[in-house]
């Protein structure tokens, strides 16, 4: 299969990066020896048989998976429960899950801290997909989606006095969250990949949490559906209705040039 390459500039160490969602999966990874070329490869996902068999699948084909890699890091699209960090337990963080999340008895939990936003992410993988990917590296860590997305954003939310929701879009799923001394004032998902049902979710937040529609500000990023349509119905209702531009975010990084890549693979790779 096909790379899709860039020239980009990185300080970290080589590292291979698996993102897994519901339906789709994709590898990146700077090319080894180099430290400036960025390779990026979307797998096409068979509907009939299951993602850790399609994993398999793309480890006999997917040439970029071949390589000897320093560290891997598995990027994870699940459902997300959050827990105060003075309040997390590890030995609760199961039962907690799956009391929450039903559909995924017999997944493995992983948790993911949030020093700065005083929070513990807890999210599950199929453990079949966990032992296909352990049994070709040795070196694995995990992370969710959502984690460099919040990271990025909770430092943006400092800038200007005026309070701030997002609203990332991806897998044909919206994460809206916002942040408030700290900590989390709301975070919730929507499966959606319509732009009026969108609104609707977005603005019921903002209603929720009583923003001014005057003063304070939405940014939205990802794969917005029907952005035009999307962002005109917004802002019959919100005066600061915004969406990101990664190129502009990330002052013209070459990495934000490279075609289907995630919003979130974007802030891992260039948030370091």
């Amino acid at each position: 299969m096909q790379e899709n390459a860039r020239v980009i500039t990185m300080n970290h160490r080589t590292r291979l990066v698996i993102r897994i969602s519901r339906q789709s999966l994709s590898f990146a990874a700077v090319q080894p020896g180099t430290e400036t070329t960025f390779l990026f490869e979307p797998y096409t996902v068979k509907s009939g048989i299951s993602m850790a068999a399609n994993l398999r699948e793309a480890f006999r084909n997917v040439d970029l998976l071949a390589r000897q890699w320093d560290r891997v890091m598995v990027v994870i699209d699940t459902e997300v429960l959050l827990i105060p960090l003075d309040e997390y337990q590890q030995e609760d963080q199961e039962i907690l899950y799956h009391h929450a999340f039903t559909h995924h008895q017999g997944d493995k939990i992983f948790s993911t801290v949030l020093p700065s936003l005083n929070a513990v992410m807890l999210y599950s993988l199929n453990k079949d997909i966990q032992q296909v990917i352990e049994d070709h590296f040795p070196d694995v860590r995990y992370t969710h989606v959502c984690a460099s997305v919040w990271k990025h954003f909770h430092r943006r939310s400092f800038t200007g006095s005026n309070r701030k929701l997002f609203g990332y879009f991806h897998d044909k799923q919206l994460d809206i969250f916002s942040f408030a001394q700290n900590r989390f004032r709301f975070y919730n998902r929507y499966d959606t990949n319509n732009p009026q049902d969108a609104v609707y979710f977005l603005l019921y937040v903002w209603k929720q949490l009583g923003m001014d529609q005057h003063k304070d500000e939405l940014y939205l990023c990802g794969n917005l559906p029907e952005e035009p349509t999307l962002i005109e119905n917004l802002q019959k209702y919100l005066r600061k209705a915004y969406t990101v531009n990664p190129s502009a975010e990330f002052n013209r990084a070459p990495l934000t040039q490279v075609k289907g890549l995630p919003y979130d693979m974007i802030t891992l790779f260039l948030n370091r």
